[in-house]
């Protein structure tokens, strides 16, 4: 602001403005497909994200990021959140804000700053899922195939951003819950977490998540009525142990 405005001398009109303020969300699910033969493994699993396709100008008939301009009466992280409630049908999910992007025509209609969220969504809400009135068409893409795409704006950008920032997350917090269902086994989570960070390794994956102290406490075992461990065979001939996390966020150092 000027120096020398006040409540008397201010107008709105000696400032340029922006455009519009939309808010890009970046989608992201965990699709599982059953492995076909008899003896019983852990399903397929893929991360994907939820693209649609341009009905009008700009970039009509190109695959976006679903997203929206901001209205005077909401905040825009309101307006991503009812974004993600008209494009999945769900309010409760992990939804994130992580970038702004205001690169120089970046948008061919004015100065578009747009604010970039990233949204973790369990596949079964996306099952339903129909496309909005302003697009042609909604898929879920795997995210190697979407990277590979001409995606309209700059939204190619904002997706590998995104994909960075879920990476770092899935290894430093328990987001890893979201895709996974209220009990689990070790093996459904070690495999979530490399299906988001393909690299990780962990020969020790399981005495690190139960017994080390600064992750002691993150999951527990679930157990029956009477008290007794309660075991899973779904993916596995032997029954496996079932946990659950239990809201705890351990706080880890770089330096301890």
């Amino acid at each position: 602001m000027d120096s020398q405005d006040n409540e008397t001398t201010y107008h709105a009109g000696k400032y340029r403005t922006p455009d519009g303020a939309p808010a890009d969300i970046v989608i992201f699910t965990i699709t599982s497909t059953e492995k076909q033969g008899t003896k019983k493994s852990l399903p397929h699993r893929e991360l994907q994200l939820l693209l649609i396709k341009r009905k009008q100008w700009p970039f009509a008939g190109q695959w976006a990021l679903p997203g929206g301009f901001s209205r005077e009466t909401e905040t825009v992280h309101e307006c991503a959140r009812r974004e993600l409630l008209e494009e999945t049908g769900v309010a409760d999910v992990h939804l994130e804000y992580f970038n702004v992007y205001s690169t120089p025509k970046r948008d061919p209609r004015g100065w578009i700053i747009s604010h970039a969220f990233f949204a973790l969504v369990n596949e079964k809400y996306l099952e339903k899922r129909r496309a909005a009135d302003d697009a042609a068409e909604v898929r879920l893409f795997p995210v190697r195939e979407a990277l590979s795409m001409e995606l309209a704006f700059d939204h190619r950008q904002i997706v590998q951003d995104a994909l960075r920032r879920i990476r770092e997350k899935m290894l430093t917090t328990t987001i890893a819950k979201q895709f996974l269902p209220g009990q689990f086994t070790i093996g459904e989570l070690y495999q979530v977490i490399q299906t988001v960070c393909p690299d990780f390794e962990e020969p020790n994956f399981i005495r690190k998540i139960t017994s080390t102290q600064s992750r002691k406490g993150l999951i527990e075992e679930v157990k029956d009525a009477a008290g007794q461990p309660l075991m899973s065979n779904k993916y596995s001939q032997r029954a496996a142990q079932l946990y659950c996390f239990t809201g705890l966020e351990p706080q880890l150092s770089i330096y301890s």
